[in-house]
């Protein structure tokens, strides 16, 4: 994985979405302000959060909504999946330092 054997030398998520490539550059021009995808990093890491999000897409109904969210807010399909890839960088970043999200109860029938 791209933070190796010592996950403790990155300091922030936003330092590891920077490692994986997946960190938003500003790509803004005149009054259009938008952010393109940051293409350096480790490209293995980079292609491993984008297959995550494409199987978030395909079976995760939560994901499906904030892709159509994003679109519905006049973002690109590519831009959405570049926020995808960010939010999921900050998970994996949570999980290597042992700060993995609460999941959520499932309910079960009494």
């Amino acid at each position: 994985m791209a933070a190796g054997d010592n996950p403790d030398r990155l300091r922030s998520d936003a330092a590891f979405s920077m490692l994986c490539g997946s960190s938003p550059i500003e790509a803004s021009s005149g009054k259009t302000i938008r952010h393109r995808l940051n293409r350096g990093g480790d490209r293995q890491a980079n292609a491993a959060l984008y297959r995550i999000v494409v199987a978030r897409l395909r079976h995760d109904q939560q994901t499906k909504d904030y892709l159509a969210r994003r679109i519905s807010e006049g973002k690109s399909k590519k831009e959405a999946i570049r926020c995808l890839k960010r939010y999921v960088a900050r998970e994996v970043f949570a999980v290597l330092h042992g700060n993995p999200r609460p999941q959520p109860a499932i309910h079960q029938p009494p």
